[in-house]
């Protein structure tokens, strides 16, 4: 674990290299690569180095073919979720609770989602997580969510599984607690019950970002 203090700068600015590192490359996000590298060059080389790596892959690689593995790989995989609360709430009226609790961080920080967005995007959070230490405490709070995210990446051999973990490194060690619900939703997997979500959009009938 990377050992820095609450609000300390280069966790923020870390943070907000992960956001754009796990957004969706499109021309904004991808025009914002220079400025990107040339902030994780200012941090520790263990914090760094996993970034970078997802900032390498995405200034080579072809936009098109970084947009259509993007959709493939978080829109159509569930295991990939980028939305935190689907790894502990699955699709029921639980999770629209939790995100109540969401959007709620936002609006004390002062802060709003980007239209189209659910308060737990992780790219949201960590925006969050860079401005007010709010984000922090949910990024700790569903760490759960991020251990089987960066799990379920490295499976699928994905690079981006270095931002995850980049952020998992910011976050306290995981409890034992945590451990066992890692294995216990790795083997059952999310839980399901299509109702209490539509205040949020959460309903989905494209097959895509959930």
């Amino acid at each position: 674990m990377i050992t820095v203090a609450e609000g300390d700068l280069d966790r923020a600015v870390a943070a907000r290299a992960a956001s754009l590192l796990l957004r969706y490359p499109d021309d904004e996000v991808l025009a914002a690569l220079p400025l990107v590298r040339d902030a994780l060059d200012e941090l520790p080389g263990q914090l760094a180095a996993p970034l970078r790596a997802v900032a390498g892959h995405r200034a080579g690689a072809d936009p098109r073919t970084l947009a259509a593995q993007y959709v493939e790989l978080f829109d159509f995989r569930r295991r990939c979720c980028l939305h935190l609360t689907y790894y502990t709430s699955g699709d029921t009226r639980r999770r629209g609770e939790a995100l109540v609790g969401f959007a709620a961080a936002y609006k004390a920080a002062g802060l709003t989602v980007a239209d189209g967005e659910l308060p737990d995007y992780l790219p949201a959070v960590l925006d969050l997580a860079a401005a007010d230490d709010r984000g922090w405490r949910l990024l700790r709070e569903h760490r759960v969510g991020l251990d089987l995210l960066a799990k379920a990446l490295a499976k699928e051999g994905s690079v981006y599984r270095h931002a995850v973990e980049a952020v998992l490194l910011m976050l306290p060690a995981a409890a034992p607690a945590d451990l066992v619900a890692v294995a216990r939703l790795a083997r059952t997997g999310p839980p399901v019950e299509q109702v209490g979500l539509e205040p949020f959009g959460l309903v989905d009938t494209s097959g895509g970002r959930r």
